[in-house]
């Protein structure tokens, strides 16, 4: 691997966590964005802003994420199976455990006290759609969410990522043996984000394969293909994401009939998107990564990831129960809102990796030492 397309990756992988703070900031009243979300709430110039930025322009992120993993799962394939799993377990399911106690216990104490317990019944985070008090809930309930349904809800890409890696001998004889029956049968599926298999996500299946079967086929992944034009790529995917978006608030939740279509703009506005950022952003990724700032930041992106949600969407909600007399203001919650948390995460990353180091290597795997 070139020291350029080690530093493209590292851009994209900070990039991609970064801008999670974003995709799960906003503060529309639908409490959780899919695909094929609609909004029942009139259209203003914040709420489109919100939605086209959060379910929109940002929604590449997750599978860029995949087909990087994919590609460097693949780098080092040739390790023994037994020993990637191991090294894979500590470093992506014992963070899971770690940060779904973290979101679990942060939402407890929160709990405790009337004011707070406000802001948490109000974020309506419960997975389970059961926003009693956990204490009403009880152990049994508490054990599910920390096992199966975290409140940390973000942390479903690095269990769907675990999965894919014990996954990886079937995935690759699949991609390296029959790849044009595989991967045109997994994009199919990724367009169907609806269907679910427990632990085994779709949405990131074709992406994941993809990344390794570029790998592979040591295709020159930092040359732009001959074929590709930037403009048309970047035209595509912000106009399919505004038509996405004004569709969104005129379309009823009637099931198929406006599902359907919201969910192929927004699968081929993702594809769009990925080619777009890919072959765009190489002026900047020079000029980031030639900043101290950037690479000290881009050191703490697995703890970022683990400790914004469900810390975000609580700050979310009380800034904008506190703010409500002011002009613009979910718009100016929405825009500063995860900056702040983005920065009192790395503050907070930055104090336990100089005291705890262990801790803190716990919690990210081994990551940004």
């Amino acid at each position: 691997m070139t020291r350029s397309l080690s530093q493209k990756f590292r851009f994209f992988t900070f990039v991609c966590i970064a801008l999670l703070a974003y995709v799960h900031g906003y503060n529309l009243n639908v409490t959780y964005l899919a695909p094929f979300s609609t909004v029942s709430e009139p259209l203003t110039f914040t709420t489109f802003f919100e939605y086209f930025i959060s379910n929109g322009l940002l929604r590449f992120r997750i599978p860029m994420l995949f087909i990087i993993s994919g590609y460097l799962y693949a780098t080092y394939d040739h390790r023994p199976y037994g020993q990637q799993v191991k090294k894979r377990f500590r470093t992506l399911i014992v963070p899971y455990f770690i940060w779904s106690a973290f979101g679990l216990l942060l939402t407890f104490l929160l709990q405790q006290f009337p004011y707070t317990a406000k802001v948490v019944t109000a974020a309506a985070l419960d997975q389970l759609n059961d926003n009693r008090p956990y204490a009403e809930i009880g152990w049994a309930g508490m054990l599910e969410r920390f096992v199966l349904a975290p409140v940390s809800y973000q942390l479903w890409f690095i269990v769907a990522l675990f999965f894919f890696n014990l996954a990886y001998p079937c995935i690759r004889w699949l991609v390296t043996k029959i790849p044009y029956i595989w991967l045109p049968l997994t994009f199919l599926l990724f367009f169907v984000t609806v269907i679910q298999i427990p632990l085994f996500d779709f949405r990131g299946l074709f992406f994941f394969s993809l990344g390794v079967w570029i790998q592979k086929q040591n295709i020159d992944i930092e040359k732009e293909p001959k074929w590709f034009s930037l403009g048309w790529a970047l035209i595509l995917f912000i106009g399919l994401c505004i038509i996405k978006t004004f569709m969104a608030f005129e379309f009823e939740a009637t099931g198929w009939a406006s599902w359907a279509p919201l969910i192929i703009i927004h699968q081929v506005a993702v594809v769009a998107g990925i080619m777009a950022m890919w072959f765009g952003a190489d002026k900047i990724i020079h000029w980031c990564v030639s900043k101290p700032w950037f690479n000290y930041a881009s050191g703490f992106s697995f703890f970022i990831f683990g400790m914004h949600v469900p810390l975000l969407p609580y700050v979310m909600k009380w800034a904008v129960m506190n703010t409500s007399l002011m002009p613009m203001y979910r718009l100016l919650c929405f825009l500063l809102v995860p900056l702040l948390v983005l920065c009192f995460c790395i503050v907070v990353g930055t104090v336990l990796r100089k005291f705890v180091p262990k801790a803190y290597m716990a919690m990210t795997g081994g990551r940004g030492f």
